[in-house]
């Protein structure tokens, strides 16, 4: 009888073969690295149907207007709205040609926050700058990282200092304000004085460990997701008020407003400009690429975690990261990558650059589009702020 079954099984597979097989055969594990097997198949369907290149709308500026529409749509930030400011400084130190606050101002209608508001000294109506600091899976300084910090305890003060080593050793913030530009700098949501409190038993922060890090952000853009928001979108809408707190101060020229930021600083920056025409300039260290060149198995951005705190939910079945920075056009705009970053596929930077390049020129900007290459690796180097004072300078002088 087995035989018999053996022989009529044979049989029938070859009266009847196996037909060409279009799916991905399940009969094995269907995740890599916990990218999905069938990712490739999945990334061939991003079309990308409302980049200005594949939009079919020909004026310009009602692209602007429908892409930037569709981006908060997706955005689900609830009634997160401008608050009352209500500004108060904490504390203040004069520091050479320019003075460090450190105030407290109502975001939204639903969060106070800390930030450093630097100022440069003498009277009239200075530019300024939206200073956005980076991620770098380190929670326990935000606005510290790009501003010196003071009325801090000695703990944070030396963190802050050793971070500076990802800006050449240089406060960022600070060196934009010594040349004449008012500065704030907020935490972002989980960073900072708006962080989770993690402290030993004597009460002292402590490091995360290194699955800890992803865990909490998994479980905050979790919780967000689930009341209807986004984390990542949670934290573009506090960048956007946050220029609009800015250009309410009496000593800031509300017509000359920049934003500027490294790594997740750098993403924020951008983003900021594509969201709001509050932000003329803005200038954007190590954070542009394509989902393409992005979403592989050796790209951390699969690692998820830190990757929702520079994500909108649904936003690639529109637009790839360039086409989004390109709803700032025709706003002067400049980018550094480095060739040696390994968290940027430097073929994907080439790639959104073409992107971008080619919208600043379709309306007659392209000497405003600025995407350049240095030989270094993901970092935020004196030579590159230098460039970046000189850009500044040009089109918010």
């Amino acid at each position: 009888m087995k035989r018999l079954l053996f022989f009529l099984t044979t049989f029938s597979a070859l009266l009847c073969p196996a037909q060409e097989k279009t799916a991905v055969d399940t009969s094995v594990y269907e995740l890599k690295r916990m990218m999905p097997v069938f990712s490739e198949k999945m990334k061939a369907e991003l079309t990308y149907p409302l980049a200005w290149e594949n939009a079919g709308i020909e004026n310009f500026e009602v692209w602007r207007t429908t892409a930037r529409k569709r981006v908060f749509e997706l955005m689900q930030n609830l009634q997160h709205q401008p608050g009352d400011w209500d500004m108060k400084v904490v504390a203040e130190e004069q520091r050479e040609g320019y003075k460090a606050l450190k105030i407290k101002f109502n975001l939204s209608n639903w969060s106070r926050v800390p930030a450093y508001l630097l100022v440069p000294d003498g009277n009239g109506k200075f530019p300024a700058v939206v200073m956005l600091h980076d991620h770098g899976a380190h929670f326990l300084i935000g606005k510290e990282k790009v501003v010196r910090p003071f009325d801090v305890t000695a703990e944070i003060a030396a963190d802050a200092e050793a971070w500076s080593a990802g800006y050449g050793g240089q406060f960022p913030g600070d060196y934009l304000a010594a040349h004449g530009y008012v500065v704030i700098a907020i935490d972002a949501l989980l960073w900072g004085e708006r962080s989770v409190q993690n402290v030993d038993k004597k009460g002292r922060p402590k490091k995360w460990e290194r699955q800890e890090v992803y865990d909490v952000q998994q479980a905050l853009a979790s919780n967000f997701l689930q009341m209807g928001g986004s984390w990542g979108a949670f934290i573009n809408q506090d960048d956007i008020l946050t220029a609009e707190f800015l250009a309410t101060l009496p000593f800031v020229d509300p017509d000359r407003i920049g934003s500027m930021g490294w790594s997740m600083g750098a993403y924020r920056s951008w983003m900021l400009s594509a969201l709001t025409d509050r932000v003329k300039v803005t200038a954007n260290v190590c954070w542009m690429n394509t989902t393409d060149s992005l979403m592989t198995l050796t790209n951390n951005q699969n690692r998820g975690g830190s990757a929702y705190s520079m994500l909108i939910p649904g936003l690639r079945r529109w637009m790839d990261y360039p086409h989004v920075a390109a709803i700032a056009c025709p706003k002067p705009t400049l980018f550094f990558n480095g060739l040696q970053d390994k968290l940027f596929p430097v073929q994907g930077v080439k790639d959104a650059y073409a992107i971008m390049q080619r919208t600043w020129e379709s309306q007659g900007a392209g000497d405003r589009f600025v995407g350049k290459f240095y030989d270094a690796p993901h970092t935020c180097n004196r030579e590159m702020q230098a460039e970046i004072l000189e850009f500044f300078d040009k089109w918010l002088k």
